[in-house]
């Protein structure tokens, strides 16, 4: 069932587990993280990049928000990181419930007008699904950009606040000393950063750069508020490894063979991170807005 960013969060938050929010760049993708959300029946994410975006377009949107029309558990589909208001525009246009104003890249005043412009773009639409903001700055790659190490920017406790109320965002995404893409050394996450933050803010938490964590920094981040997690390296992975294998072990391979191949290597990377974040049978939860 069609669901948003905020119907999904709210009980989330109240109940203590995170939700699954995985990125999406074609069919199987899609089919992988909608069959095993209803296999393990749970609310799920289904996230969309610029980059993708701007490849697919309305028809990979289309394909999404069918999917989570059709499905038996609540589905949403949310824009993830987008800095430019005219391409937030577009996908509301196509239909996504929800979208990420990603201000990092600002000072802390122009983020929060930036995210404060998006909201209200957002909510001038029919219906209003969310908006997800960053305070922070997070290393690695994320769609094709880097930011550096030292760029890395942790989230500050007291401007969160001020960004919370100042914005009206539905929820943050914070830096406590995680990254995108690939954790090169062992992760070292601030909790009492975190922690400080969820003292501040009444907000659903973020947390992106769940790839590579170990289970029990997850569950721990989890008794901290954190009940959104970004996934999007470890399906690609699973995805690339697994039709490599194939293709390197078979000189013919029909291509629907491929997609199931597919769809089940990166089902099994889904369902183990729904276990992980706690959302497992937890359909009963969700109350629409």
């Amino acid at each position: 069932m069609r669901s948003t960013l905020k119907d999904l969060l709210a009980p989330a938050q109240v109940q203590n587990y995170g939700v699954g929010a995985f990125n999406i760049y074609n069919l199987e993708g899609a089919t992988a993280v909608v069959q095993a959300a209803e296999e393990l029946n749970s609310p799920v994410i289904l996230q969309l990049l610029p980059s993708a975006l701007k490849m697919g377009g309305r028809p990979l949107v289309s394909l999404c928000t069918s999917l989570a029309d059709k499905a038996s558990v609540p589905v949403a589909v949310h824009l993830d990181h987008c800095s430019s208001a005219e391409i937030i525009d577009q996908a509301l246009g196509y239909g996504v419930d929800s979208v990420m104003a990603d201000g990092s890249e600002l000072d802390l005043a122009r983020n929060i007008s930036f995210t404060r412009e998006i909201v209200e773009r957002v909510r001038s639409t029919n219906g209003y699904g969310g908006v997800e903001a960053e305070l922070g700055k997070i290393s690695g790659m994320e769609d094709g950009e880097i930011v550096e190490a030292h760029h890395q920017q942790m989230t500050k406790p007291d401007e969160a606040l001020t960004f919370v109320r100042e914005t009206g965002a539905d929820a943050l995404a914070v830096c406590i000393g995680n990254v995108h893409g690939t954790y090169h050394r062992p992760p070292q996450l601030d909790f009492n950063r975190l922690d400080e933050i969820a003292a501040k803010v009444n907000i659903p938490l973020v947390l992106h750069g769940t790839s590579g964590l170990p289970d029990e920094m997850i569950t721990r981040v989890i008794g901290y508020g954190v009940c959104k997690f970004n996934v999007n390296t470890e399906i690609r992975s699973a995805y690339l490894g697994r039709m490599r294998h194939l293709l390197c072990q078979h000189d013919r391979c029909e291509l629907t063979t491929l997609m199931k191949e597919a769809i089940n290597s990166m089902k099994d990377v889904v369902k183990e991170k729904i276990r992980l974040f706690g959302s497992a049978e937890k359909v009963l939860a969700y109350e629409p807005s």
